[in-house]
């Protein structure tokens, strides 16, 4: 619990919140709250909203961070106090395990409700492709005029572009996974390779290792085919101009998909650039869902098939400033 001034400055925090602040109340008083959180701005809203006199009390689910510390998800309630004008009690509440464990399995579910339309629709329209091709083909064989063969060509190239878009439906689906001992780091260096070739000016992509990792068995072609789909989106998202911090770790007694593993790798793609459009955040991973002009749409959805492949899990946390796209492997 925390009680903050008219400006925003901290009166009181009681012992819990220093606990999982990291703070002590006698060297923050009067300090601003929201400064304690590197892009403390949604908090600044929040309280904004709050103090506007719209509601009684505003509450919110954030993610903030403290410096040099991971960013954590809370659960926020800011309420409007009598004892002066703009005064402020926030609540913050960690979110427990058990809101993790619900989200993966959303996440989890959703993910394969996608794959199988994706399959069915792709399947669907690709039967009939075949035959308006031919058919183009056939009517362009008759005519005479070369003006009346133009629009024959329309069709078939846009049946060709359509045929390529359901070929990267089923791509996940249809070749088979060569597995083999997998050194992530190479992974990761390999895909950085590519990328800053691709941006060479203007563009920074930072490694945070854990040299501790132990190779594991997986997809090589599959998982530099994941990070390279999340690492050409943050570049292109910055426009070629930015950072992006690719971090390793070994992540300990997690659950992955109902099932509890001691060890797991822990792979973040982490870019300070715009974030992920607030209107698309919670479908960033359907098919065709694309915050990006002349995006497919398909590259976050084949990245999650893919891991969902190794018995993993991605995920994203994102807002203006900071985006954060987590890959858990599990480590037998």
């Amino acid at each position: 619990m925390a009680v903050l001034d008219a400006g925003g400055g901290i009166v009181f925090l009681n012992q819990a919140a220093e606990q999982l602040l990291g703070v002590s109340l006698r060297f923050v008083t009067g300090q601003p709250f929201a400064r304690l959180f590197v892009h403390g701005e949604a908090l600044e809203q929040l309280c904004a909203e709050a103090r506007s006199g719209a509601f009684e009390e505003k509450r919110t689910d954030l993610v903030l961070e403290r410096p040099g510390r991971e960013a954590q998800q809370f659960a926020v309630t800011a309420v409007v106090l009598q004892d002066g004008p703009g005064t402020l009690l926030l609540e913050l509440h960690e979110r427990d395990q058990r809101w993790r464990a619900d989200r993966e399995a959303r996440l989890l579910e959703s993910a394969q409700a996608n794959r199988e339309l994706v399959r069915n629709l792709a399947h669907e329209i690709k039967n009939p492709l075949g035959g308006l091709r031919g058919a183009a083909q056939l009517l362009e064989s008759e005519l005479k005029a070369p003006a009346l063969r133009e629009y024959t060509q329309v069709i078939i190239k846009e049946a060709d572009r359509l045929q390529g878009l359901v070929d990267r439906l089923l791509a996940p689906h249809r070749h088979p996974r060569i597995v083999g001992d997998v050194n992530i780091h190479e992974v990761c260096e390999r895909v950085r390779s590519v990328v800053l070739a691709e941006f060479p000016q203007g563009l920074v992509i930072a490694r945070d290792y854990d040299a501790s990792l132990p190779e594991f068995r997986g997809d090589r072609e599959q998982l530099i085919q994941v990070l390279l789909n999340l690492v050409r989106n943050a570049a292109q998202a910055m426009q070629g101009r930015g950072e992006i911090l690719l971090r390793t770790r070994i992540a300990r007694q997690v659950t992955i998909a109902g099932t509890r593993w001691k060890l797991a790798l822990d792979l973040h793609v982490i870019d300070n650039g715009p974030g992920v459009p607030e209107e698309i955040g919670d479908r960033i991973f359907f098919p065709l869902v694309t915050g990006r002009d002349g995006g497919s749409g398909l590259g976050l959805t084949l990245a999650q098939t893919f891991v969902q492949q190794h018995g993993g899990l991605i995920e994203c946390e994102s807002r203006p400033g900071r985006t954060d796209f987590r890959i858990l492997l599990p480590l037998p």
